[in-house]
């Protein structure tokens, strides 16, 4: 398993044409861009609102928790012409099968809309991470700009 970094959703902020998820391991920002349906999805998790009926997200969820299954970590893995790639470990055990572990292909968002739905971790490859600009001043800058709009998680 490739060396990994650890990091938490620092802020998600609007933008023109979605929202900007801002990730950081306490010394280092990143951020990349989503639909904002996703960012409303992840804001809304983020700040303990409960829908009135599940969303897709939690509807995965609940699917996975039905089958003994549950999400244990995400993986930032890599970026493609500034597209992110990422993968999701889901481990299942239940009375049908022995514990198996699965590795799903997955959109970055939606992990970040998983993970913090069910508290499981999200991690970046070491050397992708190692590899990408520092963008703590980018978010300072936009904090500044909006005045507080913001969701600061």
């Amino acid at each position: 398993m490739p060396d990994l970094v650890r990091v938490e959703p620092i802020a998600l902020m609007p933008t023109q044409a979605g929202c900007a998820v801002f990730l950081g391991d306490g010394s280092k920002v990143i951020v990349f861009y989503i639909d904002p349906g996703v960012g409303a999805s992840i804001n809304a998790s983020l700040s303990g609102q409960l829908p009135p009926r599940p969303l897709t997200h939690d509807l995965y969820l609940l699917t996975l928790e039905a089958f003994g299954a549950k999400v244990t970590r995400a993986v930032i893995v890599s970026m493609e012409n500034e597209v992110y790639f990422a993968r999701l470990f889901v481990e299942a055990e239940n009375e049908i099968m022995e514990r198996k572990i699965i590795e799903l292909d997955a959109r970055p968002s939606d992990c970040l809309a998983l993970v913090v739905r069910c508290g499981a971790p999200l991690y970046v490859v070491r050397e992708l991470w190692d590899s990408l600009q520092d963008m703590s001043a980018v978010l300072a800058e936009m904090r500044e700009n909006i005045g507080g709009d913001e969701r600061d998680t």
